[in-house]
């Protein structure tokens, strides 16, 4: 296959492909950012996050807000977690959620 000259210039200036395969993330480190954006592709999501940025709330302010049947809102906090974005404490018979340092690295 031949490559576009200015392409095969810039290319060998880089260091070739090996040095542009090492500029790829791990596998694990794309996996990982493939869970933020996902979990940020969402609208309802990223409210979730935009309520939570100034303090933590439980499940039952977040719901005042959101307006979501149970499962669903439950189904888009466990998105959140799992992304790292958000994290949620027992306190009692309370989940309260808080955003994590990546949650509001995200938001910016």
């Amino acid at each position: 296959m031949e490559i576009p000259e200015q392409i095969q210039k810039e290319l060998d200036e880089l260091g070739g492909f090996e040095a542009l395969a090492g500029r790829i993330p791990s596998e694990t480190e794309l996996e990982e950012k493939s869970r933020v954006y996902h979990a940020l592709s969402d609208p309802l999501r990223l409210t979730i996050l935009y309520l939570l940025r100034d303090q933590p709330l439980c499940v039952c302010v977040i719901n005042r807000f959101m307006r979501l049947a149970g499962s669903k809102l439950s189904y888009h906090l466990n998105i959140l977690k799992e992304s790292g974005l958000i994290e949620g404490e027992y306190h009692g018979n309370w989940i309260i959620y808080s955003i994590t340092d990546l949650g509001r690295k995200a938001l910016k």
